[in-house]
């Protein structure tokens, strides 16, 4: 089997982050990660706040900060949302200071210079009077030439998806100032992709297999692919080796150039801290390219770059790097039916959420509700609803029925199943109360709203399974039969339990503890679906633990005040 190595896309260290962020590229990420360590899978997940840039120098200035102390608050805060949300990495980094980042950087451009497919061209480039400095493309607005859209970057228009050039936009004008910029002479070094492309990528590409999103955007790159540069005129960033940049002076490596090179300086930071040095070397360059596959986690926007633009680098820095076997990159995530939009208030502040509503549950809807084939939103009446019915009346109050009830009529001990019960309650549970899928099938196939949906199709199995067999019935009649019904919804419990964990850490753990386990429930395994006569773990006589309810539900009105709340503060 061979090990996973998954990144997730580095976030920008410019501001906070939001929920469609999280459901973008980091959330998906924490789950398949979390699924696979539970089936026995080695497996490590890689990220990292991406540190430099033209953004992070007139984000520093305007907040009154120096670049590195401006990055280190944003990528603490990031961090933070991380922690709240439970997404665990193995190491967590940023481009600025990752001790073998800016060398790496530096080598890889060097390779590529190397092996001939580096470019140095003077040319026109727009630089901006009142500014004082040359406007990366993404400083540059205006009308997209191709499709008329008025609000286009300098590097891509969000609404036709072509790759732009800044000279080509029609009415340019700078992001910063607004003043209309003007062209000047300077000189660059290019990523030639339409050679990489002949030389390997394209053929590599057409050689895999893709979601249709990727497939389709990247395909139609392949055509007409152009060089793309990978320098700038800034001081915030890399700069291009001495020996190669010989009289230019004042030249960084463009920030998207550098920042997925943090994938590898990063688990390099993270193997030294290990005290195994060369370690890293074992998942992005191992001897066989088919011991490691290599799991982009993005959304949309990034897919030109972790499909084609950073595979090249790394086929072209000729050093036996391994190239993505899967980019299950996720669609657009709106919020109430339009984009998040921090500067025009159309967003959820996320440190007064996270005071207020559960974190567990926000991970479930957010997977609940993922933009896997086309762009979904977070809307706060579908997240009352998947709270209070799904979790809370789905799993919540299975749970705890069916413990409290133990705890009250047994002593809080799991009664024993009753050998002339086993067939028929087997049958009554794994057969008559309805169909169970494994959650992990789908997540392994980038499939988490199918997921979430089985995990609650799982649960309603148990439900239906509670109803039919009535233990509050038997307990008048029958306490051995009572008991043993019992004992076998504790049984699912405990599969339950595990099929959770990836989704909802935290109460996956708290349910497991109830059920009267003392151990991480991750280190259980992952459950198979249950079999008759295999699935038991003869889990009677063992003591519950305390008993509490998992999940509480959300008042209509406060999910009112909220939506209220967002268009209040909506500035148009």
């Amino acid at each position: 089997m061979p090990r996973k190595l998954v990144t997730s896309a580095l976030p920008y260290a410019n501001g906070p982050i939001h929920f469609g962020h999280v459901i973008g590229a980091y959330l998906p990420a924490d789950v398949y990660v979390r699924t696979l360590r539970m089936q026995g899978e080695e497996v490590r997940f890689v990220c990292g706040t991406d540190e430099h840039g033209v953004a992070i120098t007139i984000g520093a200035e305007a907040a009154g900060m120096d670049c590195a102390e401006y990055v280190a608050k944003w990528h603490d805060e990031i961090r933070g949302t991380f922690d709240h949300l439970g997404i665990e990495f193995d190491i967590f980094s940023g481009t600025s200071k990752s001790p073998s980042h800016a060398e790496l950087s530096r080598d890889f451009f060097r390779a590529l210079d190397s092996n001939g497919f580096l470019i140095k061209e003077t040319s026109q480039q727009l630089f901006c009077v009142a500014c004082d400095r040359f406007l990366a493309d993404r400083y540059v607005v205006g009308t997209c030439p191709k499709c008329g859209h008025d609000k286009a970057r300098g590097d891509e228009c969000p609404k036709c998806g072509e790759w732009l050039d800044p000279l080509d936009i029609v009415q340019p004008a700078c992001k910063v100032c607004s003043n209309t910029p003007e062209p000047r002479s300077t000189t660059h070094w290019y990523l030639d992709l339409p050679k990489l492309r002949d030389a390997h990528i394209g053929d590599w590409f057409q050689s895999k297999s893709w979601k249709p999103n990727v497939q389709a955007f990247v395909a139609g790159l392949l055509k007409d692919i152009d060089k793309r540069p990978i320098t700038r005129d800034m001081k915030w960033g890399i700069p291009v080796p001495e020996e190669i940049a010989g009289d230019e002076e004042g030249k960084v490596l463009y920030v998207w150039f550098d920042a997925p090179i943090g994938y590898i300086s990063f688990l390099q930071e993270w193997s030294v801290a290990q005290g195994t040095p060369d370690a890293w070397k074992d998942w992005w360059c191992p001897k066989n390219p088919d011991d490691t596959e290599l799991v982009h986690f993005i959304g949309k926007d990034n897919i030109p770059f972790h499909c084609l633009v950073f595979p090249s680098m790394l086929h072209g820095a000729g050093k036996g790097y391994v190239l993505p076997t899967a980019v299950p990159a996720m669609e657009f995530y709106n919020l109430q039916g339009a984009k998040f939009n921090t500067s025009e208030g159309w967003v959820i502040p996320l440190e007064p959420f996270f005071e207020t509503y559960d974190a567990e549950s926000t991970r479930f809807y957010l997977l609940s509700s993922a933009p896997e084939t086309s762009d979904s939103d977070w809307r706060w009446e579908d997240f009352q609803t998947c709270v209070n019915a799904g979790l809370a009346d789905t799993i919540g109050n299975l749970a705890t029925r069916v413990l409290r009830f133990i705890d009250k009529h047994f002593d809080g001990h799991i009664p024993a199943l009753q050998e002339e019960h086993r067939a028929e309650l087997d049958g009554a549970m794994l057969q008559d109360s309805g169909p169970m899928e494994d959650p992990a099938d789908s997540v392994l196939r980038f499939r988490f709203r199918e997921a979430s949906s089985r995990l609650l199709a799982n649960a309603a199995v148990a439900n239906v399974y509670i109803d039919t067999t009535a233990p509050w019935a038997l307990r008048k009649t029958d306490m051995e039969r009572c008991g043993s019904v019992l004992n076998t919804a504790v049984e699912y419990l405990h599969f339950l339990a595990r099929w959770m964990a990836p989704f909802m850490p935290k109460k996956a753990q708290a349910l497991w503890e109830m059920l009267g386990e003392s151990s991480p429930v991750a280190e259980s395994g992952w459950p198979e679906l249950p079999k008759a006569d295999t699935w038991r773990k003869d889990l009677g006589g063992q003591k519950l633990g305390d008993i509490h309810g998992l999940f509480d539900k959300l008042d209509a009105k406060a999910i009112a005040t909220e939506i209220e709340k967002l268009r209040a503060g909506h500035v148009t």
